[in-house]
C-alpha cells in the first residue's frame, strides 16, 4: 500500500468483491465439474459461507490473504498508511473467523478454511479436500 494516494487506494478498495471472487469461481467450478453440488452465500447460516453443502452441513470459506490476515505479524508492517484502522479492521476479521468456524461446528457443520493463494495454486488438491469431507459426511 505504499506509494498510492489516498483515492487510489479508496478505489481499490471498492473494487474488492464480497462475493463470487475469482478464487471463488475458481473453486466452484472445480467441484461443479466433479458433479458437487452446493449453494453459495447462503445468508441464512453463520458467517455467509462461500460454499455450503446443506445436507452434509459443510461450511466452505475462500479467505483472501490481505482481509483475512493471513501471516498476519508479518504482513501488517507492510501497511504503511492509515495504521490504526486497518490493524484495526484486519484483527476484527481474524477474531470474527475464528468465531464464525467455532459457532458453525458447534452446530454440527464442518467448517474447511482456503487461503486464496493456495485455491489458486493448487485448486484440484482444495477440491479433493472438500469432496472428501462432503462425501463421508454423507455416508
Amino acid at each position: 500500500m505504499t506509494g498510492k494516494t489516498r483515492e487510489q487506494i479508496s478505489y481499490n478498495m471498492k473494487q474488492v468483491k464480497n462475493k463470487d471472487s475469482k478464487i471463488e469461481i475458481m473453486l466452484r467450478k472445480e467441484l461443479w465439474h466433479r458433479g458437487l453440488r452446493y449453494q453459495k452465500n447462503v445468508t441464512s447460516i453463520l458467517g455467509k459461507p462461500d460454499i455450503v453443502f446443506k445436507g452434509p452441513k459443510v461450511a466452505v470459506f475462500c479467505d483472501s490473504e490481505f482481509w483475512h490476515g493471513y501471516e498476519w505479524d508479518k504482513k501488517k508492517a507492510e501497511i504503511k498508511s492509515n495504521q490504526e484502522f486497518w490493524y484495526k479492521k484486519i484483527e476484527r476479521n481474524m477474531q470474527r473467523d475464528i468465531e464464525v468456524t467455532e459457532g458453525l461446528e458447534n452446530a454440527g457443520w464442518v467448517v474447511l478454511r482456503f487461503w486464496g493463494n493456495d485455491i489458486k495454486k493448487q485448486v484440484t488438491i482444495c477440491a479433493d479436500k472438500i469432496e472428501a469431507v462432503v462425501r463421508e459426511r454423507r455416508k
